[in-house]
């Protein structure tokens, strides 16, 4: 995910010895891509919340639909990925090529690990493209300038942010970041959002004192949110049925899919 809380230059230099969040993520959905402090953090996180394995299996199973309905359905042709995290199966632009091979897509992140397995990213469809910037979810503007490389931003654009702004501590910035970004793309555009609450009834009575070990044992620093915050960042767009609801039961291939305190959503820009 993305980290930090000013633009940096270039890569962030590699830190092993303190836990970060894309490699305990890749951990928690059974990757190899992490260490030893990341294991350990993950385990305590897991031990005082254990839905967060379900949360983040439920994230990545949501991106799939999210990608396949936008693609298949709403004929989406280009993929800002912000705050991608490790590889792993099933990455977007897999997602999106396998359906209209000329997809375009560019990943955002600015951990130093994710750039280096980059080029497991970078293998497009030769109808289509796909980039890497390293870039800072603080910095809007300059994430849309490196993506204008590869996207065209007066076609429709998903902005895709799952997990990304509890990253950003401040509500207000979080909402400005959102607001610049879905600002440089056009009209029939989508913010595909994804966020974690401490909200009682789907379960995030937990999340707090997760989040409070989390911030004294790892990077970056964390929040949730409650619902009617996580609403606000889709102000000015129109939510697509059936709205912001768990990120597990958004358009679930099952009807009994049980809530995980982590809400999803996809908007279109009006």
């Amino acid at each position: 995910m993305s980290e930090g809380h000013s633009p940096r230059i270039g890569p962030a230099r590699l830190d092993t010895s303190v836990a970060h969040n894309a490699r305990v993520w890749n951990y928690w959905i059974g990757g190899k891509d992490n260490y030893e402090v990341d294991q350990q953090v993950g385990e305590q996180v897991a031990g005082m919340f254990p839905v967060i394995r379900e949360v983040a299996r439920a994230d990545r199973e949501f991106l799939g639909r999210a990608v396949r309905y936008l693609a298949g359905e709403r004929g989406v042709r280009q993929f800002l990925d912000i705050g991608t995290g490790l590889p792993t199966a099933d990455n977007t632009h897999e997602i999106a090529q396998r359906i209209a091979p000329g997809s375009r897509i560019v990943y955002v992140d600015n951990d130093p690990i994710v750039l280096a397995h980059a080029r497991s990213l970078l293998t497009s469809s030769p109808e289509g493209a796909t980039d890497y910037v390293d870039a800072d979810v603080h910095d809007p503007d300059a994430i849309v300038e490196s993506a204008s490389g590869t996207l065209d931003l007066t076609r429709p654009v998903a902005v895709m942010m799952l997990g990304v702004l509890n990253f950003v501590l401040d509500s207000g910035e979080a909402a400005d970041i959102v607001r610049r970004l879905m600002a440089a793309v056009p009209s029939g555009s989508h913010l595909v959002l994804t966020h974690p609450t401490y909200d009682g009834d789907v379960g995030g009575e937990g999340n707090a004192a997760a989040m409070e070990f989390w911030n004294a044992h790892a990077t970056p620093p964390i929040t949730a949110r409650g619902r009617t915050e996580i609403a606000a960042f889709l102000d000015g767009l129109e939510p697509v049925e059936p709205g912001l609801v768990p990120c597990s039961q958004w358009r679930a291939d099952t009807a009994a899919a049980a809530p995980v305190p982590q809400f999803g959503a996809v908007a279109v820009k009006p």
